[in-house]
């Protein structure tokens, strides 16, 4: 190679001289060689183009779909947005149109038209740059452009042409022509001559007329170029060019050409988008998951038409978007009304501002050389761009999911009110605080300890030492009673007085444990103290899950959402197992846990499923709201079906209102109507029940008018009340709504006086925290985490405070608790 190179230099620096000796005998030979050449080139281009498996493949091209469990077509994975429409289906007037202005001899050559080549050729070698591309080479060009490419040289010119002679022997003229009008580009999304058709004269490619289709045929030369909407003046020149090709090619009278050319044009513009379907979200989700199985078994799901058979019941996914539709759009008009322009909105000028200086419109005046305070008034001043910001704000949210707990299979999907207005998935990508919807792992920890329903712990103010000074003091919409209470109508009435003592006891890190092994696996749970309320974000699907294992015995089943894929033909080519159950808590707690919860449905903050929707059904479930209405939720159980819903904003700084933002209130409607669609159409069944016994209800016992099965009502010394008299507010009451949603301290440590809960004077339940709570207290002058809340309201910085006066201390070795070992 060494001794090669030097004389390879030599013979190239003598080249130009000996070439400037040629003959013309010399010439001749090099003007009959250089064909040969090309060909020898064109020949070893062969294996690089697309083979002739591929263009049968191109020739068959068909859609993948997404299939309901019940048969119904849920989404459409196309590589672009088109509908395929046949040759017989297209007018005539575009066929000819392309064939005049195109490829005149289409019907005469073989792939490549050697006249016009060497024309074109000719043309560009004297300054006049021409193009000379038949339809059957620019038809190679749209189904294979990663392997031929658009790079103006001879290599592409070259594979193109054999790619053209590749398609000549595979396709028809008349499949050729039909193929090229459903692949070419249109600009706007719109790709393939129906849905040209559509967007610009909104009708179909049959009912194109003359000037229609040379208007839509004249694009070809340059989409943006000619495009009839942004430069209307060049694409009627070109209109005009086209018919007058027409009339040269013979399929347009002459006597026709003037009249034509003097018509102007009639755009009838408008987008077209592309199908959603009923499960957008999903199918968004289902998309990126198939894209990496078919790369891994050598399949495109944009050409190969596999059909994905879904877990989803098309009848309940439609019950589920009209539900979340309905109830949302109501919920709306109280948020337009709470969060106004003029009202609200301008209230809160401080988080206006924060909102202003998070968007990019900001950021680009700071970085045209404004200062923050220019760019901030000019922006606030901008009318256009502060009802947009508005209108993207105080949008509100919604999710939904349904699953059967007997086999994990998921029913129904709602990602949003509008995946055209919000593709963001708030089933499986949002996080948010789940509130009092978490509490069953709570109360499911303590039943796995051995406490019972019927165990009491009395409604007072709870004290929670943290440590420096900082006390976590949970409490109650109504505030405390003083009344006992058992752990059922704790859960049952969302009582946070009651669930902070039970967590005391159990502890997070057993909580946090349980509920990872019913299903909240992918979020990252805080083992501290006010996780019994909630504070850890979680998704939706999380939640879900884990009310079927509570539904399905204390068995935890992986959602399922794909059951098989098969080819276009019906062939499987892969199953999916059904998911293996996992045991997460024992049978016999799990139905303790869920009877609890049939309490929340009968008397406590979920009774609006029966007295609002009439559901008769056995049903169990739960409310959720947080801190300052930000987030509500609510999850319901049937023997067949768990179904759970989440409302709210976007942004958490964005919150409901009192009396619509409950859980029970916001949430809770959609659900219901769910169900009692579901039931009404017979998709459920009214009469199963879950395998949980239920508990007696003694009479006359109005504290235990739960089910629970105490001896003997509690005294009126203990906060409890004879037969025949008023309860006290709040002890044994369902509140009308779950108040769960006490006011804490933000990140940063501070909040204003006013929003701090009152301080009871009753005496407190004060309880230490255990010592992994009490290593997780940050470093002094750090801020608390979200929900704890400190003393004094007015500083940042917690100082130390004595236990209020009438302290009762103790709690650990509360008798529902057996001993657990290293426990007090």
């Amino acid at each position: 190679m060494r001794m090669l190179l030097p004389r390879f230099k030599q013979f190239a620096a003598s080249l130009p001289g000996r070439l400037r000796r040629l003959t013309r005998r010399d010439w001749v030979w090099v003007a009959l060689a250089l064909p040969v050449l090309l060909l020898l080139y064109a020949l070893v281009q062969v294996p690089f183009t697309p083979s002739i498996s591929d263009l049968r493949k191109a020739k068959s091209e068909k859609a993948s779909v997404l299939m309901s469990t019940d048969g119904q077509e849920l989404a459409v994975f196309r590589q672009a947005n088109r509908e395929w429409a046949r040759l017989a289906e297209i007018s005539p007037k575009v066929i000819d149109a392309l064939i005049a202005t195109e490829d005149r001899r289409f019907y005469q050559h073989h792939g490549m038209d050697l006249k016009r080549t060497a024309s074109a050729l000719f043309q560009t070698f004297t300054g006049d740059l021409q193009g000379g591309s038949t339809i059957t080479q620019q038809l190679a060009r749209n189904l294979f452009p990663d392997e031929i490419g658009r790079a103006a040289s001879l290599n592409r010119k070259i594979r193109e042409a054999v790619t053209a002679l590749k398609i000549e022997s595979v396709y028809t003229k008349d499949e050729i022509l039909e193929t090229y009008l459903n692949t070419v580009p249109f600009l706007y999304n719109a790709h393939g001559i129906e849905m040209a058709a559509r967007t610009y004269f909104d009708k179909t490619a049959g009912q194109l007329d003359v000037l229609e289709g040379a208007t839509l045929v004249g694009m070809l030369k340059g989409t943006s170029y000619y495009n009839p909407v942004q430069n209307p003046e060049r694409s009627l020149q070109r209109r005009n060019i086209v018919l007058a090709q027409m009339v040269k090619n013979g399929t347009l009278p002459q006597a026709s050409l003037s009249g034509l050319q003097k018509r102007p044009l009639k755009i009838d513009f408008e987008r077209q988008t592309e199908p959603l379907g009923s499960a957008p979200h999903l199918a968004q989700q289902l998309k990126r998951w198939l894209i990496e199985w078919a790369d891994r078994n050598s399949y495109n799901i944009y050409a190969d038409g596999l059909v994905v058979r879904t877990t989803i019941d098309s009848r309940l996914q439609d019950m589920a978007t009209k539900a979340v539709t309905r109830h949302a759009d109501k919920l709306q008009r109280q948020a337009s009304a709470a969060w106004g322009l003029n009202a609200g909105w301008k209230a809160r000028k401080t988080l206006v501002q924060s909102f202003v200086r998070a968007t990019p419109d900001y950021k680009a005046a700071l970085e045209s050389g404004q200062t923050p305070e220019q760019a901030l008034q000019q922006l606030l001043a901008d009318a256009g761009f502060m009802q947009k910001l508005h209108d993207g704000k105080t949008r509100l949210q919604a999710g939904f999911m349904a699953l059967d707990p007997r086999n994990g299979q998921v029913r129904a999907w709602v990602g949003s009110r509008d995946f055209a207005q919000d593709q963001f998935d708030h089933v499986q990508q949002a996080r948010r605080q789940p509130g009092s919807t978490f509490k069953p792992f709570v109360y499911g920890a303590a039943f796995e300890d051995g406490a019972k329903p019927t165990d009491t712990f009395v409604d007072q103010a709870v004290a929670i030492p943290l440590g420096n000074g900082a006390f976590w003091r949970p409490s109650d919409g109504g505030g405390p009673s003083g009344a006992r209470m058992s752990l059922r109508q704790g859960l049952m009435y969302s009582k946070n007085t009651i669930t902070a003592q039970v967590m005391q006891q159990v502890g997070p890190a057993h909580v946090a444990a349980l509920a990872r092994s019913m299903g909240v696996r992918d979020s990252r749970l805080e083992e501290v103290l006010s996780l019994a309320l909630g504070t850890s974000p979680v998704t939706l699907k999380e939640m879900v899950t884990a009310y079927g294992t509570i539904a399905n015995d204390g068995n935890f089943i992986e959602p399922v959402l794909v059951t098989q894929i098969e080819d276009r033909n019906g062939k499987v080519l892969q199953a999916f197992a059904p998911q293996v159950a996992e045991v997460a808590m024992p049978a016999e707690v799990a139905q303790t846990l869920l009877d609890t919860l049939r309490g929340v449905i009968d008397q406590g903050t979920g009774a609006g499923i029966r007295n609002q929707f009439g559901i008769q059904a056995d049903v169990a479930g739960k409310t959720g709201t947080t801190q300052d209405n930000t987030d509500g939720w609510f999850i319901l159980m049937h023997p067949q079906l768990v179904a759970g819903a989440w409302v709210g904003f976007n942004d958490n700084r964005i919150t409901m209102g009192n009396g619509w933002g409950p859980g029970a209130r916001s949430a809770l409607p959609m659900v219901g109507e769910f169900f009692q669609q579901a039931l009404r159409a017979k998709v459920l069944d009214a009469a199963l029940l879950f395998d949980a016994p239920k508990f007696a209800q003694p009479a006359n016992q109005w504290n235990n008018s739960d089910g629970s099965e105490e001896a003997e009502p509690m005294r009126a010394e203990e906060g409890g009340v004879q037969n025949g008299e008023t309860p006290p507010d709040g002890a044994g009451q369902p509140d009308p709504v779950d108040r769960d949603d006490r006011p804490y301290r933000d990140e940063s440590g501070a909040m204003p006086a006013e929003n701090l809960p009152p301080q009871p004077v009753v005496r407190y339940i004060t309880v230490p925290p255990p010592a992994q709570d009490r290593q997780r207290l940050p470093p002094e002058g750090q801020a608390m985490p979200r929900a704890y809340e400190l003393l004094p309201p007015e500083g940042r910085r917690p100082r130390p405070v004595e236990p209020p006066p009438e302290t009762v201390q103790g709690n650990f070795d509360h008798p529902a608790f057996p001993a657990r070992p290293g426990q007090r």
